[in-house]
């Protein structure tokens, strides 16, 4: 008596043990997510991260309408007055200027000087572009820059991207001399606002004191 007893308790706890598994994989397909301890586990930035994922990277939109997006997101630090003066040291310091040039004037990296956008140009993407690296080569910074750094460079950035005359950059003429007119070179003042220090494109692209632009004085 007592071995059927225990019989058949066996077949009930094994009918309970099958009929809970089947119970855990119909309520919770798929196993629990592992933390990769490579990855930050946390995010603590100045705007919450359910809203920098409502920031489109496009301008395409389904039915046209950017319902439910973020498409102008604003800088956090947009009424810090020394933000862009802190973006700029940032800019030097953290090497950003070894692609994009001094002032962001375009060099192996584009121009950031200029009106011209590859991700939309929100203050939210330009930060999306700094953390996340886009593919055309720019390298994802969000685990390198704290949070607020990255901001002041978008602060930076924002500031000196204006658009430049309909002339700039196109070739010169010696015979009438062209009226076009360049930014002052970095190397001659170092300053947040360069479009405001131009100074005249010279004739045929001639250095100052004449010559061409690559001549060796020496030769």
């Amino acid at each position: 008596m007592d071995s059927f007893r225990w019989t058949i308790v066996g077949i009930a706890a094994a009918i309970v043990i099958v009929v809970a598994a089947a119970l855990s994989f119909i309520l919770m397909p798929g196993a629990a997510p592992q933390a990769d301890a490579r990855v930050a586990n946390s995010y603590s930035g100045m705007v919450p991260a359910g809203q920098l994922l409502r920031v489109p990277v496009t301008g395409i939109y389904p039915g046209g309408s950017p319902a439910g997006l973020n498409p102008d997101m604003k800088n956090p630090l947009a009424h810090d007055p020394d933000a862009v003066a802190r973006g700029a040291k940032d800019f030097d310091t953290f090497n950003c200027s070894g692609c994009h040039m001094a002032h962001a004037g375009g060099g192996m990296g584009p121009a950031l000087s200029d009106a011209a956008w590859l991700y939309r140009s929100s203050d939210a993407n330009i930060y999306l572009d700094i953390a996340q690296g886009r593919g055309a080569g720019m390298p994802a910074f969000g685990a390198m820059l704290p949070d607020r750094t990255i901001w002041e460079l978008v602060a930076y950035v924002r500031s000196i991207s204006e658009k430049p005359p309909a002339t700039f950059g196109a070739t010169t003429s010696a015979n009438p001399q062209s009226p076009d007119i360049e930014q002052v070179p970095a190397g001659k003042i170092d300053t947040t606002t360069p479009w405001k220090f131009t100074e005249p494109m010279p004739p045929n692209g001639e250095k100052s004191g004449g010559g061409p632009p690559n001549a060796n004085p020496g030769n």
